[in-house]
Formats: C-alpha cells, structure tokens, sequence
C-alpha cells in the first residue's frame, strides 16, 4: 500500500487530503499516474503538462521510479515565491 498526499489546491479538487491505494510490486510511478489520471480527473491536466510536482519519500524522482510498499508520493501543485 502506498499512501498519496495532496497539497493545497490540490487537495480541495480532489476532496481529501490523502489517499491510500495498494500497488502492484513493479509498478512504476508512470503507471501510477496513468492510472491517477482516469480515477481522479482533477488531475489530469496538470499531470500531463507536467504542472504538478511529484516527490516519492520527500525526494523528487524520474516517472520511471519503481514504487515500494509503504512509500509517501506527495503531489504539489505550482507555486510562485517572492
């Protein structure tokens, strides 16, 4: 089982802010996504431009990443600093 964090404006499209979801042993953080994609629409737009930031344990990773049981993915949405 892995557990999603939603963030900000996130969490308020989604409507919660975190989502447990059991994975398959193998499954790539792209799979992951795809799948995201089609069960949460809200997603979708920043998924596929690369809107959202995607971290796996607090560590940014490649969408080839291969997910482990127990791992956080934390979704972040753009933000702007001054």
């Amino acid at each position: 089982m892995v557990n999603l964090k939603f963030f900000a404006v996130l969490k308020h499209l989604i409507g919660k802010s975190e989502l447990s979801l059991d994975v398959e042993k193998g499954t790539s953080l792209e799979e992951l996504l795809e799948k995201l994609v089609k069960d949460l629409p809200p997603l979708k737009e920043g998924l596929q431009e690369g809107k959202i930031l995607i971290s796996v344990n607090q560590e940014v990773v490649e969408r080839s990443y291969l997910i482990n049981d127990g791992d956080e993915i934390a979704f972040l949405p753009p933000f702007a600093g001054g």
